[in-house]
């Protein structure tokens, strides 16, 4: 489950940026996940709360924020929204699609109190 090191990984940079003395504690970390980004929500909704067990992100909610899958079509040229890599282009019908977007995973923002 490799959720588990992902969460080590945000936990990581959650605890840097909330190392001022003056942050109690982080109370909501909002993630950016694509849609091919290869990550199970529940899977890492669980590691969440096992990982984040005795840091200053202890109970904060873990918001996910879908990022859709996108390609640039090479028949029409047109960059498209896509719901599956092998998908044929949703303007034109077009198979020759290059993904250009929906893998990406990123920390969008975090509250604090």
């Amino acid at each position: 489950m490799h959720e588990m090191s992902i969460c080590e990984g945000i936990r990581n940079v959650v605890d840097k940026a909330a190392s001022d003395p003056g942050i109690a504690r982080v109370t909501r970390v909002r993630l950016e996940i694509g849609r091919f980004a290869g990550v199970e929500k529940p899977a890492l909704e669980f590691a969440w709360e096992v990982v984040m067990r005795g840091s200053k992100a202890e109970g904060a909610a873990l918001e996910i924020i879908d990022l859709p899958g996108k390609a640039l079509c090479y028949d029409c040229m047109k960059s498209v929204e896509i719901a599956d890599r092998l998908d044929p282009c949703p303007d034109c019908g077009g198979g020759k699609l290059m993904p250009d977007g929906g893998d990406e995973m990123r920390i969008k923002d975090m509250e604090v109190a």
